[in-house]
């Protein structure tokens, strides 16, 4: 499966959700504005409902991709979340070894990333540098200001 990514049963049942909403909710609100810009006439040269169908365009697209993500998710159940080597799911505690600071990190599918809560994707540089690592191992992450290592302090799960 080439579109298959892998997502925590949180982040499954979150793009559900979205899908979910879009369906049942925001398709019938544009549906609605649709159906009004209609009524203003001259669809030629109506602002309103160019902008409408543009709307339904973009909302159609996010619904096809989450679709497509929801088929093809490889979930993976906190429980089978490994504390000896780091994967999808694993909560991580690394060391930065030139620095000496320490982070704790969350490595994700990407489509659950979000670093400012320190949930990184396993395809980011640290995410796909720190896959199968075990607690010890020192790993080194080609970043913009050079070459960072860190060390695995800790696996758990949630």
């Amino acid at each position: 499966m080439a579109n298959a990514k892998t997502v925590s049963r949180a982040g499954y049942e979150k793009l559900q959700e979205e899908r979910e909403y879009l369906v049942t909710v925001k398709r019938k609100e544009v549906a609605q504005k649709l159906k009004e810009a209609r009524s203003f006439g001259d669809l030629s040269e109506n602002a309103e409902y160019d902008e409408a169908k543009n709307e339904q365009a973009i909302l159609e697209s996010r619904i096809n991709e989450l679709e497509l993500l929801i088929a093809n998710a490889i979930v993976v159940e906190d429980h089978e979340v490994s504390t000896d080597e780091i994967g999808v799911g694993s909560i991580v505690k690394i060391k930065d070894l030139e620095f000496d600071e320490i982070e704790t990190l969350q490595i994700v599918g990407s489509t659950e990333s979000d670093p400012d809560n320190g949930k990184i994707s396993d395809e980011s540089p640290i995410g796909k540098a720190a896959l199968r690592k075990k607690v010890g191992d020192v790993f080194e992450v080609e970043a913009p200001a050079g070459l960072i290592k860190f060390e695995v302090l800790e696996i758990t799960r949630q």
